[in-house]
């Protein structure tokens, strides 16, 4: 199939905002700007978004801020109907690609106005985080259950995903990984002030208590008591509500030698500080239906990375369950960021792997598979329409 025999207008809807750097932007602007990059014209309809570096942004609701399954996020507030069918009769999509768990009041009412020659797609992009998350998720796959029906096809970005989309909304979605840019990491050189023979260990995400910090912050305390001056720093990249208690837990136990609270990193700045990095570590106990953190961190060909042993961050560390741990077991991550601090070799070799095994999440590769589900998609639609008539 030549998937550029006909540059396609894509439309991806998300309910949320695209002024956070989540893993749910990401993916969606990795796979649009490649998207793009091969001649098709791709916008981003999505709630109130402040962000104005982004071409064809279409802001089409007003949102408020809530808490949904560990995260801050915004949801939309009920939308017009009618702004969105005529909004959609201008633009005239040939794809709408709705990320998923969606709203009713924005996604839902796009989908319900689509033309019948648009093809929709999802992505589902979600696990639990607690079990309340889960009587949620499959309260809003009822009320949404028919515009659910108007899908082409829904794919997951995990297999964990995938299972949760079975049990929660009833839907059968193929495994299509997220997406991240894989030559922006790898090109990417380490910060000067951390290009040393001080062996670098990273946390990079939201300060918030599922991410696991305090367990990473827990382990350095059992590393510097077992290792004195053993030369190694930790970075602490990231806000968020839990950034008070942890800086008090640093003074508290005399790490501030050794830790350093370098605070939000910009999407520009990420790659270089994964680059910098020896050591990247991610202790999310839970609610990860991927990891793209790990496969950037991986993409940096210079880190080891070390993920909790949750569901998402297994989908991508399968063919390593050494570099996994129990991210409520503070002591056993701390065994395992000796081993690979007091081993260049090992550090080195799983630097290797992680690098190799990036490269299938590159934007490149996940964006030709959606193209390819796209096109089958619109065809079976054309088909199908010159049937009716």
């Amino acid at each position: 199939m030549n998937a550029k025999a006909k540059p396609l207008k894509i439309g991806f809807v998300f309910d949320d905002s695209l002024d956070k750097p989540d893993g749910v932007q990401q993916y969606i602007l990795a796979v649009g700007d490649w998207l793009t990059s091969q001649g098709h014209e791709v916008h981003y309809l999505v709630g109130k978004t402040e962000r104005t570096d982004i071409a064809n942004v279409h802001s089409l609701s007003k949102n408020i801020a809530v808490t949904f399954n560990g995260n801050g996020m915004t949801m939309p507030l009920p939308t017009s109907r009618h702004m969105l069918s005529t909004f959609l009769d201008n633009e005239q999509f040939d794809i709408l690609h709705v990320q998923v768990p969606y709203s009713p009041w924005l996604a839902g009412r796009l989908i319900a106005a689509a033309s019948r020659s648009t093809v929709i797609f999802g992505t589902f992009h979600i696990v639990a985080y607690s079990p309340l998350v889960t009587i949620a998720s499959r309260a809003l796959g009822l009320y949404t259950r028919s515009t659910l029906k108007l899908f082409d096809e829904i794919v997951s970005v995990s297999s964990a995903a995938q299972v949760f989309a079975k049990r929660t909304y009833g839907v059968t979605a193929a495994v299509v990984p997220n997406a991240v840019d894989f030559k922006r990491f790898n090109d990417a050189l380490p910060r000067p002030e951390y290009d040393d023979d001080v062996v670098t260990i990273l946390f990079l995400g939201r300060l918030v208590q599922r991410k696991g910090c305090t367990v990473l912050l827990e382990a350095i305390k059992k590393l510097r008591s077992g290792h004195g001056d053993t030369a190694f720093r930790v970075l602490i990249c990231g806000k968020g509500p839990e950034l008070s208690r942890l800086q008090r837990y640093v003074g508290e136990n005399e790490l501030g030698s050794v830790v350093t609270f370098v605070g939000f990193v910009s999407e520009k700045d990420k790659p270089t500080y994964y680059a910098s990095a020896d050591i990247a570590v991610f202790p999310s106990s839970g609610g990860e239906s991927f990891g793209i953190v790990l496969v950037e961190a991986m993409a940096s060909g210079q880190a080891a990375v070390l993920a909790g042993n949750n569901s998402g961050y297994r989908s991508v560390m399968e063919m390593r369950p050494d570099l996994l741990f129990d991210a409520q077991d503070s002591s056993q991550l701390a065994e395992k960021l000796e081993s690979l601090l007091t081993n260049s070799q090992l550090r080195a070799q799983a630097a290797a792997w992680g690098k190799n095994h990036s490269k299938q999440f590159d934007a490149a590769t996940v964006g030709q598979e959606l193209l390819d589900r796209y096109m089958q998609a619109l065809h079976k639609r054309q088909a199908a329409a010159i049937i009716e008539a």
